[in-house]
């Protein structure tokens, strides 16, 4: 292989064989790569833990300290990007498997051509910057078009996307507001999936309508005989969500004194279970949501105002549906997508008098009342293409009384005409062509009526 030829790399080359490692680094470095010597397992670790830089790393397999294998899951548990090589001179095929299983991209036996040793280090490099490289694409669509699962491109969303970007990887407690059906549980769901928690459980919990004593047996546990009916123990959401993410929707409505033991558990982090005074450590990462305004119920006694700062030690305000309109074509087509794949329906897509309708709606639902409406239109739709009849009619409004006309009693028909051009025009955003074809007339007689009845803008 020539110079050239592949993408040049940072190689961390670990082998207490200082000669070994002086000819390896020396082959490397004469396709281009930059070679770092390390001549014993501690020493290799200590220079991969102090450079955050190494593409790849060559370990020899068996050495005085520290093994090739547990650099291996030194490397892998740190920066799993980083592809491993080991090298031995002492192979077998079952050490050959294990390596291979453990996360190394290839494994060699000594001695190594040159040519083989490049070839492979190129390859691993090439397939690195192909996983890079979709990890790349992943965030810029993230960022475009939302985060592993949430969608929207408006400037509200992109601003949530940044923080999400800037938070995920942390253990910070996160408060989430607004309101229901905005999504406030995907979005806490993203912040775990996107953690380096991810690999443990996520756990949710509503905490409205819940009493005291059955909402702290939830969230803390409780032993055997601790109240009438606990006829054995059992561990509450915190414990089931150790070392991984407990999701507390609707925190407002937590009561004072359990607040207390919330608190506690935050800045100690212990649980004590219900009818026990053991403590029990626990590592779980806190997001909090509410569709209530928590400054409100501050001033009213209601919550604590030390819990409420140490929840939010970053908040994230989800915007309404209704002030973020632009993500709504985004969405019903995810959810068009979605819904015509679950029900086994070929929908083609949806027409632009529907969109229109679905644009204009307040949406008080939010995201959860557009998915149910577009599976609803999805579900009762005879036609490939959804269109303004399949619309609910909470969303559409009633569908043999178009716009403003209520009832024709007591009108012209003049009167109704015009009513009706005029409501045409509104739903189309003044479109004449597309009017016209609404109304079932040719775009002169359109022009005709709209000077007749002053309907000029």
């Amino acid at each position: 292989m020539t110079k050239g030829t592949t993408p040049s790399a940072s190689i961390l080359i670990i082998d207490d064989d200082a000669a070994h490692a002086e000819a390896t680094a020396e082959a490397l470095q004469q396709v281009g790569h930059r070679c770092q010597i390390a001549t014993g397992g501690e020493e290799g670790l200590k220079a991969f833990h102090e450079s955050e830089g190494f593409d790849l790393v060559v370990t020899d397999l068996i050495m005085a300290d520290v093994d090739g294998f547990e650099i291996l899951r030194r490397v892998k548990e740190r920066s799993p990007d980083v592809e491993v090589i080991v090298l031995t001179g002492h192979g077998t095929v079952q050490s050959a498997v294990e390596a291979m299983e453990k996360g190394a991209h290839t494994y060699l036996t000594k001695p190594v051509t040159l040519e083989e040793l490049r070839a492979k280090v190129a390859k691993a490099i090439e397939k690195q910057g192909l996983v890079r490289s979709n990890v790349e694409l992943r965030r810029q669509l993230d960022r475009k078009f939302g985060f592993t699962g949430i969608l929207g491109n408006s400037a509200k969303m992109q601003r949530i996307f940044d923080t999400l970007q800037q938070i995920s990887a942390t253990s910070a407690t996160v408060l989430i507001t607004g309101e229901s059906g905005t999504g406030k549980e995907l979005l806490a769901r993203a912040i775990h999936n996107n953690s380096g928690r991810r690999q443990g459980p996520f756990v949710a919990l509503n905490c409205a309508a819940l009493s005291e004593s059955i909402l702290e047996s939830e969230l803390f546990g409780h032993e055997k005989g601790a109240f009438t009916g606990a006829d054995h123990a059992r561990e509450g959401r915190f414990e089931a969500a150790n070392s991984g993410t407990l999701f507390l929707d609707e925190v407002g409505d937590i009561p004072l004194t359990t607040q207390v033991k919330l608190l506690r558990v935050i800045e100690n982090r212990e649980i004590i279970r219900v009818g026990s005074n053991e403590p029990r450590r626990i590592n779980v990462r806190l997001i909090a949501a509410t569709n209530t305004d928590l400054k409100e119920l501050i001033d009213q006694k209601k919550f604590r105002e030390d819990l409420y700062y140490r929840l939010k030690v970053v908040s994230l305000d989800l915007p309404p549906l209704r002030e973020r309109r632009e993500d709504i074509p985004l969405l019903v087509n995810a959810f068009l997508e979605e819904f015509s794949r679950e029900h086994v329906k070929t929908i083609a897509g949806i027409s632009s008098e529907a969109r229109k309708i679905l644009l204009r709606h307040d949406w008080p639902g939010n995201v959860r009342e557009l998915k149910n409406c577009i599976e609803s239109m999805v579900v009762v739709t005879k036609n490939s293409v959804l269109d303004v009849q399949d619309i609910p009619e909470h969303v559409g409004g009633p569908k043999d009384e178009p716009g403003e006309i209520s009832s024709l009693s007591g009108i012209t028909l003049q009167e109704a005409e015009r009513q009706l051009i005029k409501n045409t025009l509104a739903l189309t955003d003044g479109n004449r062509t597309e009017a016209a074809r609404i109304l079932g007339i040719g775009e002169r007689t359109l022009y005709r009526k709209i000077n007749e009845y002053s309907l000029r803008e």
